[in-house]
């Protein structure tokens, strides 16, 4: 069987033809188009604007403004010692290690160490912070702790 490009359809069933708005009275949608008869959306460009009330005071308005967002604040990759046991003796494990084993999604600001879990490999682990029990318990296993 050979497949050549001008005998090339889709599957069956999987094609719809294009729904024309406007186009006759035999489309079943001819005329106003589904749109009904005059009106704001009956227009071209018509209809209000999202969260528009009718010109009643929108609910976004009296509502009070809540919270404050901190554009300079660091935010931190976190990772548990726990997980890092995953690692063989020795390693070297860093953002980049972590991402490739899939442990840290984005990397964010850095990444910070936390101390949940129980570690029995020696690591070297490179990361801009370590909360105080992730240090602990990462030099108790033996491996060294590099803040970059």
């Amino acid at each position: 069987m050979s497949f050549l490009l001008n005998d090339l359809q889709p599957a069956e069933g999987s094609a719809k033809r294009p729904y024309r708005k406007g186009r006759g009275p035999g489309s079943g949608n001819g005329k106003t188009a589904g749109k009904g008869h005059k009106g704001q959306n009956a227009r071209s460009g018509g209809g209000v604007r999202l969260g528009f009330e009718g010109g009643q005071l929108p609910l976004y308005r009296k509502l009070p403004k809540r919270g404050f967002h901190n554009k300079f604040a660091t935010n931190y990759a976190t990772v548990n010692v726990g997980s890092l046991s995953v690692f063989e003796n020795g390693t070297i494990v860093d953002l980049a290690a972590l991402r490739e084993k899939g442990l840290v999604k984005k990397e964010l600001d850095g990444l910070k160490v936390l101390g949940n879990g129980e570690l029995n490999v020696a690591l070297v682990v490179k990361a801009a912070k370590f909360s105080a029990v992730a240090k602990e318990k990462i030099e108790k296993a033996g491996g060294t702790v590099e803040e970059v």
